[in-house]
């Protein structure tokens, strides 16, 4: 096979170096040629194979493109990052009709990117900082390592839902795929299983019995000592997690345990990547930690004799931080690619690729033996036009190895989506493994004439990397009985299973473990001289994680961040329909249902028709800390989130004081005006994105939101889905100032995914009366608070109006009323606006509402006030056909199970806040509308009273007589359907 680089690193000139130069007796071309041709290792080694002693640890190798065979255009993968690649071994008897080599298998990924033109041109030296995948996909390729072709799987069965960001690892001739994030957010927490036995793959889901890891993305998956399942962190779209889980595939029925390992472990991470040792060693290195920090430190984690498992920090230094990259073992060497730092940087140069040997217990790149970290100096030792230190500068890919073949595809460089293969050869293994392979290649004895062991210089027998102490493998074999509803009831007892095809003699592993251990015993006498210079204080050790030096400045930086969302690559589907099932959290706060998570139809909700006005104060969630991004605060917008965006810890202030002064939110609606002034009035949005209702001040509700179904930050889902929220931000509750700070602020740091339109109580004469008004003054003063107020209102004559995604739905907060025919109307309003400069069209737009029911039509009278109407099904029907729209999406009504269907379903109102003014009992609601245009409804339910009483908490007492003053003096709007009461000052007759 030509590959367009030398396959070897070329050898140091360093004569004077304390490593001492590495000697081969296979004398490998070395000149670093860009068309030298790999050459299969050969079939017999020379006389002085084994009569040269390796001296000194192996560099990590140098990676060349693959000129791989693609017949067809669809059996290329073509450009892709968050997929995974999964090394299976060969099946069958070589030289029969059914017999497959070694096999490469690609799944999913994200096929596209937004805010990017998708994959051309010249990339940058740096990462994007504003990209947002897209086009997941759950396509699978397959990559025939002895034929050099790549071709596409078709299997039988259901497959998994599109995703990216998953995991999968081989168990014998399956492929187990879990987790991830779709179109739609988080992937179901199912283990999904490829069966390669056959010639024609079949899709199976493995019935697991009892809780499990739960849906997240961004973790790391892997089969330990041939028998244990084992996933790790990741991010369940809330929070990065450390959580250990661990699935015995000797044991039935199958079931998930999650561990509690001793020693010390990694913190909560996302973007991490783990690897297991053939002799049950599970190593993981790197990732990103809660406060988004890229990490440096190794852990191994491996299972006691008597059932413990234990955490320990692996030996060496590594020579860079990283997340988002790429390892694999081969023999006791793990091999790391890529990754990137935050902030669109990637590692670079020589230490883009580095490996940790365990048997010597340090980090090498490819120039040197790492002994100290090179943070903030990743371009200062450029490669010098080394065309293979560019390929390897790449994150989101993926790798597996064949034999001592290291395999890379894919992944995302300077916005850029990466396709074609890459291989090396670890010359180490290769030099450790030549007596144990020439001793299985000639005991094979099926081998038809002429036939070489295969391609690379790759005998089948070593791909099967089975240690001798476990001669009985596990892996998943062939259900036992028809799958029901697409479920696998699966044995995999060590009794019933077998790695199908050859496997490796016994005394080639014997070969394999001398050859290691003499090789390890080399490095360790190379290395005493410098491991003594550390333990003296001569070469200072770094922290285990350093990640706040990933930086040149020290600070750390956030990680992918979309960029604008009206650019996008991906292909929609035309339909939009709504899911039909809700996700509801279970009222319980406490006891066996707590926090509970159910999924009703859509049909059960027995109070969709019942529109009320009456929403909750917040209560405090359960109390569970989420770790905030630790960064320097130099932006009001930052201090904001950082004090704010705390979905399970935040808690009412103390006196209702109000931690920002009138200059720092002067500030913060400064920088806002200037991105809504920028704005169109209808904005031009993409799924997926996640709809909220109207929030009126109840900002623990907005956490309680955030808490269950993700918040947007960069260790919860902003990276992957848009925020939209349809006004009505302040009023009737107690924390409008939190509530709107907070969302301003996320507009400052996510302005291409967080998007807000106005409501009707976004208006200076709404809110001086129904509460905005008199909190500004009752927690900033009478002076600073009248100006803070009207600061505010300045700037909300600069929202938005509408919404229009993938111009399909239409988002507004109030409705079409009478006058709205065309969206262009709406696009005709001039911001600056104030409600009374505004025409009846603006009018409409925030004050109308649907009629009682579908059976209504028409145009009736709004009991708001005089002036105002109510819309019925034919007036939507005929929008939407004026339009070319299929729904409506609309706020401004209390309704009790937070979203309501109106005109068939093509329209919804949505309603966030619980319990509204304190007596509604109503439940709370977001949409999650998924790249497939799919709707799905999220609840909350109210929360019950507080146990504390107002003498022992005077914050409560405050805060209840804050609610129960205002409604009483402003009443809300009633039920749909119960008569105004005469002078009712809830009406806009009255104001």
């Amino acid at each position: 096979m030509d590959l367009d680089s030398s396959m070897v690193p070329e050898e140091s000139d360093q004569s004077e170096s304390s490593m001492e130069k590495e000697v081969s007796s296979e004398s490998p071309d070395e000149t670093g040629s860009e068309s030298a041709t790999f050459t299969p290792i050969a079939t017999h080694p020379p006389a002085s194979a084994q009569q040269t002693a390796v001296v000194g640890p192996r560099y990590a190798p140098t990676y060349s493109l693959v000129n791989a065979i693609i017949e067809k255009s669809e059996d290329g993968p073509g450009p892709r990052c968050g997929h995974t690649l999964t090394a299976v071994p060969a099946v069958g008897e070589e030289g029969s009709s059914n017999y497959s080599g070694p096999r490469l298998i690609l799944f999913g990924g994200a096929t596209a990117l937004e805010g990017n033109s998708g994959g051309t041109g010249t990339p940058t030296s740096a990462g994007s900082a504003g990209i947002r995948l897209a086009g997941a996909t759950a396509d699978v390729h397959c990559y025939d390592v002895l034929t050099s072709k790549w071709s596409r799987l078709t299997p039988y069965g259901e497959p998994p839902s599109p995703r990216a960001a998953h995991v999968a690892t081989a168990v014998g001739t399956m492929v187990v795929i879990q987790g991830g994030i779709g179109p739609a957010g988080l992937s179901a927490e199912d283990l999904h299983v490829l069966d390669l036995t056959q010639q024609r793959p079949r899709w199976h889901r493995v019935v697991v019995h009892g809780p499990g890891p739960g849906p997240r993305y961004g973790h790391v998956m892997a089969l330990v000592g041939q028998r244990y399942l084992m996933a790790i962190g990741g991010n369940d779209g809330k929070r990065p997690l450390a959580d250990v889980w661990a699935l015995d595939t000797a044991a039935k029925p199958y079931e998930w345990r999650k561990l509690e390992p001793e020693g010390e472990g990694p913190p909560p991470c996302m973007y991490a990547t783990a690897s297991a040792r053939s002799d049950g060693l599970l190593l993981l290195c790197g990732g990103r930690d809660a406060n988004s920090v890229p990490l440096a430190s190794a852990y191994g984690l491996a299972k006691h004799r008597d059932g413990r498992w234990e955490w320990a920090i692996a030996p060496g230094v590594s020579p860079s931080a990283r997340y988002q990259h790429a390892a694999v073992f081969v023999n006791a060497r793990l091999h790391v690619s890529g990754g990137a730092l935050g902030g669109g940087r990637m590692v670079e140069d020589s230490s883009s690729v580095a490996v940790l040997d365990t048997a010597a217990g340090v980090w090498c790149d490819t120039k040197s033996v790492i002994t100290s970290p090179r943070t903030g100096r990743y371009s200062a030792d450029a490669a010098g036009g080394d065309a293979s230190g560019e390929l390897t500068r790449r994150c989101r890919h993926a790798a597996a190895a064949v034999g001592d073949l290291i395999f890379i595809y894919g992944g995302l460089r300077g916005g850029v989506l990466l396709d074609g293969l890459l291989v090396a050869e670890d010359l180490a293994a290769a030099e450790t493994t030549s007596a144990a392979s020439h001793a299985a290649a000639a005991a094979a004895t099926n081998s038809p004439p002429g036939r070489s062991p295969g391609r690379y210089g790759i005998s089948d027998e070593r791909t099967a990397e089975l240690p001798e102490s476990a001669p009985d493998a596990v892996v998943l074999g062939s259900p036992v009985a028809p799958p029901v509803n697409g479920d696998m009831y699966t044995d995999i007892s060590t009794e019933n299973a077998m790695v199908p095809g050859t496997r490796r003699t016994n005394k080639a592993v014997e070969y394999l473990v001398e050859a290691s251990a003499a090789e390890a015993e080399a490095i360790s006498a190379t290395l005493a001289a410098a491991k003594a210079r550390q333990v003296n204080g001569e070469v200072e050790l770094p922290d285990r994680d350093r990640g706040a030096e990933a930086t040149p400045s020290g600070n750390p930086s956030s990680s992918l961040i979309k960029p604008d969302s009206s650019i996008s690559t991906s292909v929609i589907p035309t339909g939009v329909r709504l899911h039909h099932r809700a996700v509801v959290v279970a009222a319980e706060t406490g006891g066996a249902l707590g926090g509970m998570v159910r999924q009703l139809s859509i049909d059960q909700f027995e109070n969709e028709g019942r529109r009320v006005s009456y929403g909750t104060p917040e209560s405090a969630t359960a109390a569970r800390k989420l770790l905030d991004r630790q960064q320097s605060i130099n932006s009001v917008p930052k201090k904001v989130v950082s004090h704010l965006l705390k979905p399970r810890q935040w808690k009412p202030p103390v006196r209702r004081q109000f931690f920002l002064d009138c200059n720092e939110i002067a500030d913060l609606c400064d920088s806002a005006e200037r991105i809504f002034s920028s704005e169109p009035t209808v904005l031009q949005l993409r799924a997926p994105i996640k709809i909220f209702g109207d929030l009126h001040g109840q900002f623990g509700d907005l956490m309680r939101l955030f808490d269950e179904y993700g918040s947007p930050s960069t260790a919860g889902d902003i990276s992957y889905i848009d925020y939209l929220f349809l006004g009505d931000y302040v009023d009737r509750g107690q924390h409008s100032l939190e509530t709107i700070t907070l969302l301003l602020a996320l507009k400052v740091e996510y302005q291409h995914n967080v998007h807000l339109i106005r409501g009707n109580h976004e208006a200076a004469d709404i809110n001086a009366l129904f509460g905005f008004r008199i909190e500004c003054i009752e927690r900033l003063g009478e002076r600073d608070g009248i100006w803070v107020w009207h600061r505010i209102n300045r700037l909300f004559n600069w929202l938005p109006l509408a919404a229009l995604i993938e111009k399909k739905i239409i988002c507004m907060h109030g409705g079409i009323g009478r006058s709205i025919n065309h969206v262009e109307q709406i696009e005709n309003i001039q911001r600056p606006i104030t409600m009374e400069a505004g025409s009846i069209v603006l009018m409409d737009l925030l004050w109308s509402d649907p009629t009682e029911n579908d059976s209504v039509e028409g145009l009736r009278p709004n009991a708001r006030g005089p002036g105002l109407v109510t819309f019925g099904p034919d007036r939507v029907m005929e929008f939407c056909n004026n339009n070319d729209l299929q729904l409506i999406v609309r706020a401004h009504e209390c309704v009790m199970d937070g979203f309501e269907r109106f005109a068939q379903g093509h329209l919804i109102t949505l309603f966030s806040a619980t319990n509204y003014c304190g007596t509604a009992n109503n439940a709370g609601a977001i949409l999650v509308l998924g790249r497939d245009l799919v709707v799905v409804p999220k609840l909350i339910h109210p929360l019950p009273p507080a146990n504390t009483s107002p003498e022992t908490s005077p914050e409560r007492r405050v805060d209840d007589a804050w609610m129960q003053e205002l409604n009483a003096n402003r009443p809300p709007t009633p039920t749909r359907g119960r008569p105004q009461t005469p002078n009712d000052r809830g009406s806009l007759d009255w104001i």
